[in-house]
C-alpha cells in the first residue's frame, strides 16, 4: 500500500472489523497504515463505515476483531483520555460556561501542566488560529467559524501527535468552509501533525488530503492521493462518487494489452483502457470525465476517438461552459469546456461530433 509499511506506520488498522449487533459488519477486514505527518481523509456516503473507523481510533468504539496500533503499540484496551489524541467535532463541543481561554486550558489541566505553561500554550494556540484577542469571550459570543477555530485550537493546544476530525466544517457556509480547509491543512503540515479527517464532501477531501480512503459498504474501495483517485478510479463506485463522470454501458469485445474494444448498448464501438474488466463478453461501464471530452475539431488530438452527439443544453457558468448532450442513448452526457475566445458556443438541437483519447476512457465493472 502506498505511503507506508506496517513497520514504519504511525497509525495502523490490522484486520479490523466492527459489528454493533453481532451479525452485520459495518467495518469489514480493514487494513490501513499511515506514516507520521500524513493528512488522510476517510471519504464516503453515510453508513459506509468511515466515522466508525474514526471512533475506534479515538477509543469511543471498540473493534469487534483485529488490532489498532498507534506508533507501534496496540491501543484497543487504552481508554480515550489516555491515547493523547486531539479531537475536533462538527458541533464544536465547547464548554458554554467557560471562556475561550478556559476551554483551551482544560485539556492542559487534565494533563497536569503548570499554570504558567498552560497560559503560554493557550496563547500560542489562539495565535495559531488567529484568535489571539478572543480569550476572554464565551462560546455563545462567537460566530460559527470562530467557534470552529477555537475547537481546532483546543485539539492542538496540548501538541498531540495525532488529531482526528469528524466533519468539522459541515455546519459552515461555503466561503468560510473553503477558508478553513486551507487553514487546517496548512496548520497540520506546518506542525507535522498526523491527521485523520472524516467527510462526505469530495471537494473537501480532494483539496485537503495527502491521501484519501474512499469507503463504501464497510470497505476501502480505493486508497490513493487525490489526483490518482480522480484520474484513475479503480472501480465504478469511485468513478461515480469522486467528481462528475460520464458513463456508458456495453460489452467487452476484445482485450489487447492496455486497450479494449467495447460495443456500447446503442451499437457504437469504442476503445477504452481495461481497468476492471478481465474477459471478452463481460459487461462493463465505461467512464470518462467531462473535461476530457472535446467538441472543438481544431483541438482534437491525433488518435482521438469520435462519436456523434446531439446538444440538449448549453449553460454558461462564468469560467466554464457546461454542455449536456445525447450520446449513444445517454441523455446526461456532460462536457465541460474552458471559457476561451475560440470556444465554440452551441445551441440545443445541434448535431455535433465529440472526441476523446482512448486512454481517458476507462472500462470498469458493470
Amino acid at each position: 500500500m502506498a505511503g507506508s509499511s506496517a513497520n514504519d506506520a504511525f497509525v495502523a488498522f490490522e484486520r479490523v472489523q466492527k459489528s454493533y449487533d453481532g451479525e452485520t459488519l459495518v467495518v469489514k477486514d480493514l487494513n490501513l497504515t499511515m506514516p507520521k505527518g500524513e493528512f488522510l481523509t476517510m471519504l464516503g456516503p453515510s453508513g459506509s463505515g468511515k466515522t466508525t473507523c474514526l471512533m475506534m481510533l479515538a477509543g469511543f468504539e471498540t473493534a469487534t476483531h483485529g488490532e489498532i496500533l498507534l506508533d507501534g503499540k496496540p491501543i484497543n484496551n487504552i481508554p480515550p483520555h489516555k491515547r493523547g489524541i486531539g479531537m475536533v467535532f462538527q458541533n464544536y463541543a465547547l464548554f458554554p460556561h467557560m471562556t475561550v481561554a478556559e476551554n483551551l486550558s482544560f485539556p492542559l489541566e487534565v494533563r497536569k501542566f503548570g499554570k504558567s505553561e498552560r497560559e503560554e500554550k493557550v496563547k500560542r494556540a489562539l495565535e495559531m488560529v488567529q484568535m489571539g484577542a478572543f480569550g476572554g469571550r464565551r462560546p455563545a459570543q462567537l460566530s460559527g467559524g470562530q467557534q470552529q477555530r477555537i475547537a481546532l485550537a483546543r485539539a492542538l493546544v496540548f501538541e498531540p501527535e495525532l488529531v482526528l476530525m469528524d466533519e468539522p466544517l459541515g455546519a459552515l457556509d461555503k466561503q468560510l468552509r473553503e477558508t478553513l480547509q486551507f487553514e487546517i491543512t496548512r496548520l497540520a503540515h506546518n506542525l507535522g501533525i498526523t491527521t485523520v479527517y472524516v467527510t462526505h464532501d469530495q471537494t473537501e477531501a480532494l483539496t485537503m488530503s495527502d491521501r484519501v480512503a474512499v469507503f463504501d459498504d464497510g470497505r476501502i474501495q480505493q486508497l490513493a492521493p487525490p489526483d490518482v483517485l480522480y484520474e484513475q478510479p479503480q472501480n465504478s463506485f469511485v468513478a461515480q462518487f469522486i467528481g462528475e463522470n460520464n458513463t456508458m454501458e456495453g460489452v467487452v469485445q476484445e482485450i489487447k494489452g492496455d486497450t479494449c474494444i467495447v460495443r456500447l448498448d446503442g451499437g457504437e464501438v469504442i476503445d477504452a483502457k481495461p481497468v476492471n474488466v478481465s474477459k471478452v463478453g463481460e459487461r462493463t461501464r465505461v467512464s470518462i470525465r467531462p473535461e476530457r471530452v472535446e467538441f472543438n475539431k481544431s483541438r482534437l488530438q491525433p488518435g482521438a476517438h469520435t462519436l456523434k452527439a446531439e446538444v440538449l443544453e448549453f449553460i454558461y457558468m462564468g469560467d466554464i461552459f457546461r454542455t449536456r448532450l445525447r450520446v449513444a442513448g445517454n441523455e446526461e452526457f456532460v462536457v465541460k469546456t474552458r471559457n476561451a475566445p475560440d470556444q465554440v458556443r452551441l445551441k440545443p438541437g445541434q448535431q455535433i461530433e465529440i472526441g476523446w483519447l482512448p486512454e481517458d476512457c476507462r472500462a470498469l465493472d458493470a
